[in-house]
């Protein structure tokens, strides 16, 4: 049996456990694995039980880590149902607080709209959580959602972001359409 270990913040415990227990045993269930949470540190033991799958067990580590940077449990469990899903995480803790406060307020954006837009024209999920942004996608949407974030973070004006978003996902329409059109051949 392989024990593994997670930490995250304190006030993320709670939606990890979920009312009664839900969330917690949900992963459980769906990974073949005995979690244990210590409510006062924050950290988090999994251990894969006898019979397990042995990818899941090592996936759950990034469900309980996507929940622990901000993800709904219904977004992180994504990462246990399809293997080709990853989660990454950029961090800006080397920012200064003021700088921190504004960086987060422009990758958000007003109302959520900045995150949203990024979201649907990458089809990654994105969560700004304290000094860190998470990603839940595909390589390739991840790769196009980070490189559109540090575009942000680098102070880069929002149209010229959402400009790259857009050409990107045409050019990836376009590769779908290719694709589709010699298969039919």
């Amino acid at each position: 049996m392989v024990t593994q270990y997670v930490k995250i913040p304190l006030d993320r415990i709670g939606v990890l456990i979920g009312h009664n227990g839900l969330v917690k045993e949900r992963i459980e269930e769906k990974s073949g694995t005995r979690i244990e949470v210590d409510s006062n540190e924050g950290e988090v033991y999994i251990e894969s039980i006898e019979g397990g799958d042995p990818v899941k067990a090592l996936r759950v580590v990034d469900v309980i880590k996507a929940i622990g940077r901000g993800f709904s449990p219904e977004n992180a469990f994504t990462l246990l149902e399809d293997d080709l899903l990853l989660f990454d995480v950029i961090s800006i803790a080397h920012l200064t607080p003021k700088t921190l406060k504004r960086v987060k307020g422009r990758v958000i954006g007003r109302n959520g709209r900045t995150r949203r837009v990024i979201e649907n024209l990458t089809d990654a999920k994105i969560s700004v959580y304290g000094k860190t942004i998470g990603i839940i996608g595909y390589s390739h949407q991840i790769r196009t959602a980070h490189e559109a974030i540090e575009m942000l973070i680098n102070g880069v004006p929002h149209s010229t972001v959402y400009s790259l978003l857009e050409r990107k996902r045409r050019e990836e329409e376009g590769d779908f359409f290719a694709d589709e059109s010699r298969g039919r051949e």
